[in-house]
Formats: C-alpha cells, structure tokens, sequence
C-alpha cells in the first residue's frame, strides 16, 4: 500500500505541505534579511534532508540513497520533520490547519504500513 499512486501522491503533497509550513514559519521568526534567510532556508535544509538519506532500494523512492540509511533512521528522520512541520503550523497559530494536517499525516503512516514494516527490517 505504501507504493500505491494514490498515496505516493498524498505523500508527495504532505511533503510539499511540510516546506510550505516549515518556510511560513521561518518566515515569521524575524524581520529584514534574517526573514529571508529563514523563510527559504529551513525548507531547503529539510529539503535536502529529505533528499539524501534514504535506505538504498526504497520502493516508496527512486530506489537511490545518496546517504545510505538504516530504515528506522529514515523512520525517524521522516517522523522528525512532519513534527516540526506540524508544529510550526500550530505555533503560526493555525489550529485547525495543524489538526488536519496531523491526522492527514498519522493517516498516511498508517496505510503505508507495509513501508514501515519494511524500513524496521532494513
């Protein structure tokens, strides 16, 4: 189910959702330029986070893993940025957006039970 288009395609907009809400928070932290830095710098940081370490063969990927990671690592890592994703929505203040997108992503997780079943066995 992991592997399934349908929720490849939530999975890929949860991760959009994340760099949006992780940028719109940094983008409030400060003023002038240190807005910039934050607003665009915290979604690349997660951005390339996301990006490198994987576990090698991953079906849910591309397969590659430019940081070869063991897949309770990878567990972690993803967990890691949906919380602070999550949480920085709720410290903008957007409650109800911060619920929707929680439950949105513990729905993901729980469908992609083969996945994760699969990352603790690598």
């Amino acid at each position: 189910m992991g592997s399934n288009p349908i929720n490849l395609i939530i999975r890929f907009l949860l991760e959009f959702m994340a760099l949006i809400s992780v940028g719109m928070w940094g983008w409030k932290q400060s003023d002038g330029w240190l807005q910039f830095v934050l607003g665009i710098g915290i979604p690349i940081i997660f951005a390339i986070i996301w990006g490198i370490f994987a576990v090698p063969n991953d079906p849910s990927r591309s397969g590659t893993a430019p940081v070869p990671t063991p897949g309770i690592i990878r567990l972690i890592i993803e967990l890691g940025l949906f919380t602070f994703a999550i949480w920085s929505v709720y410290d903008l203040g957007l409650t109800t957006l911060c619920v929707t997108f929680g439950i949105v992503v513990l729905l993901h997780y729980l469908a992609s039970y083969d996945r994760i079943i699969w990352l603790l066995s690598r």
